[in-house]
């Protein structure tokens, strides 16, 4: 049993898979958009969001100056660097994530970034994502209530009852508009047929 123990192996040794980690987090700081297998995806995400709750924490001692700054909230701003620090190794990308990313997602309590599925890898197929930051003007996703009341603790079940009641109404359908055109077609066969031999 794997009480406790959560995330992916992925066949690394743990040195092996906190670098690629880290290396991942500090590409999507970077570039704002990666793309990877959906497992390094899902796992990446966990990380990248944790990192950026540490400096929207922060809150509005990002956007003053340094020197303005009091003892209290200069201390906060080192610690949060460190607890950065101890995912993303690479510097340029924790100072890019404390000046820009953070200050754009203050009004933002989670959701920071989506996985958008790209298909197949041509090599191995392995299946694809791409792993991007949320644009900041962008409303966070909400559930509605009356799905979250039909669900009940239950994601995608309903829906997907729904889905399969629409495919089969629909096949149904089409089934009945089948018969019927060809009931049509047979009597116009057999009405040609009479004409032909008179």
């Amino acid at each position: 049993m794997r009480h406790q123990k959560a995330g992916l192996h992925l066949s690394r040794t743990p040195a092996h898979r906190k670098a690629l980690f880290s290396n991942l987090v500090a590409a999507l700081f970077t570039y704002e958009r990666i793309r990877t297998t959906d497992a390094k995806a899902k796992e990446t995400r966990r990380l990248a969001e944790r990192t950026i709750t540490w400096a929207r924490r922060l809150g509005d001692v990002l956007t003053k100056e340094s020197d303005k700054r009091t003892p209290e909230e200069s201390a906060r701003v080192v610690h949060a660097v460190r607890m950065a620090r101890r995912v993303v190794r690479d510097r340029i990308a924790v100072v890019k994530l404390f000046d820009e990313i953070g200050p754009r997602y203050l009004s933002r309590q989670g959701g920071y970034t989506r996985i958008v599925k790209i298909g197949a890898r041509p090599g191995d197929a392995a299946p694809m994502s791409l792993l991007e930051l949320v644009p900041d003007g962008e409303p966070k996703a909400e559930v509605s209530a009356e799905a979250g009341a039909a669900t009940k603790g239950k994601p995608g079940k309903a829906g997907a009852k729904e889905g399969g009641a629409k495919a089969a109404a629909g096949a149904k359908a089409e089934a009945a508009e089948g018969k019927t055109a060809g009931k049509a077609k047979a009597k116009s066969k057999a009405k040609s047929k009479s004409e032909t031999e008179e």
